[in-house]
């Protein structure tokens, strides 16, 4: 039985407060998302962390992942990556992280697991930014799932009490766990997310092969020192959040820039399905500039603004697009919306696509 309830502002940091409030804009969107072709696995998957299946073997890892905000900030200490699988079932999803130092403390489920070194896991499945996963994970093993209706940002909330039903995950340390005394090689993590969990959120109905989704991950990483034989966090510094798509902020709660994440009907290690990005993405794309630019000129005016030009935004010139958006704008809040002439040598159908004020795409 799902019990809800909704937290928004107590595990909100006044780093990511901050970040919103002085959004790069220009520079959030001049990072392209990452993308990852996910094949299907070629038989059962165990889940132990060990990521020793013939699947697993041939399918691809990510690049290692970077700092949360791009190019301005320095490599990683530690080398991390990632691998995806699907089957009829579940979602698979491995990391291997290089850690000197293995380190966990909480040990009750749906504790703030970044509040240990952790590694965290982002889904949007049908990819308009609102209602999506997040799970965490310790090398204790320790998890942490929530539901979030809208990003911080559109006002949240999250729903702590959301369960997956069905999860299975596994850790494996390489070395030896909150012992100071040695050096580790780090840890891996196995998870198996159930489909029919993971699809409530998905309003495109029918086979997963061909879908995409839009995923991310982070690794959250504290500066440890020793402190009378055990391990503690060095005071006064901020964690590290290393991910595999950068954000180009520190918050991992702009869904807009995480991966791609298409799902292949072929088997591991296959050669064939290649990353396209659809005309959906390319308007939404757009659009989500259009907020950008919306929540600044309200910010600044202390109002919407009715027409793009107001906004400082130039023709994209998109194949088959229609410029200038439409925008319905009142003080409090709006509505853009881009047309895409469907069938040139026919009746000229019409697709528009939107996106509203509380930062919601759509297309109809």
């Amino acid at each position: 039985m799902l019990r809800v309830f909704f937290l928004v502002s107590a595990l909100v940091s006044p780093g990511i407060l901050w970040a919103q409030r002085n959004l790069d804009i220009e520079y959030v969107e001049g990072i392209e998302p990452l993308h990852y072709v996910v094949q299907r696995s070629l038989g059962p998957i165990n889940i132990d962390g060990k990521l020793d299946e013939p699947s697993w073997q041939r399918a691809e890892w990510t690049p290692a992942f970077v700092d949360i905000e791009g190019e301005r900030k320095e490599k990683p200490a530690f080398l991390t990556r990632a691998k995806m699988l699907w089957d009829d079932k579940y979602f698979y999803i491995a990391a291997d992280l290089e850690e000197p130092h293995v380190w966990a403390t909480l040990t009750k489920r749906d504790a703030v697991i970044y509040r240990d070194n952790d590694f965290e896991v982002f889904i949007d499945p049908d990819g308009d930014t609102h209602l999506y996963y997040e799970f965490e994970i310790n090398a204790l093993g320790t998890e942490w799932d929530l539901l979030l209706a809208k990003p911080y940002r559109d006002g949240g909330p999250y729903i702590n009490a959301w369960y997956i039903d069905g999860l299975e995950t596994a850790v494996q340390v390489w070395g030896t766990i909150n012992d100071p005394s040695d050096t580790d090689q780090g840890w891996s993590v196995e998870m198996a997310f159930p489909l029919h969990v993971l699809q409530q959120a998905n309003g495109r109905r029918g086979p997963l092969a061909g879908q995409i989704w839009r995923v991310n991950f982070s690794r959250v990483q504290w500066e440890l020192e020793v402190v009378e034989g055990e391990y503690a966090k060095v005071a006064g510094r901020s964690e590290d959040n290393w991910v595999w798509s950068p954000q180009g902020l520190i918050n991992m709660h702009y869904p807009e820039k995480w991966g791609y994440v298409l799902f292949a009907d072929e088997p591991a290690g296959s050669d064939g399905a290649v990353f396209i990005k659809p005309a959906r993405e390319r308007a939404w794309s757009t659009l989500r500039s259009i907020y950008y630019r919306q929540r600044r000129f309200r910010a600044e005016r202390g109002y919407y603004a009715e027409h793009a030009d107001s906004l400082g935004l130039e023709n994209p010139v998109l194949q088959n697009f229609l410029w200038p958006p439409s925008i319905q704008a009142t003080n409090h809040s709006f509505e853009a919306t881009l047309e895409e002439v469907v069938d040139l040598d026919e009746d000229g159908a019409i697709s528009r696509y939107g996106i509203s004020s509380d930062g919601r795409l759509w297309k109809r």
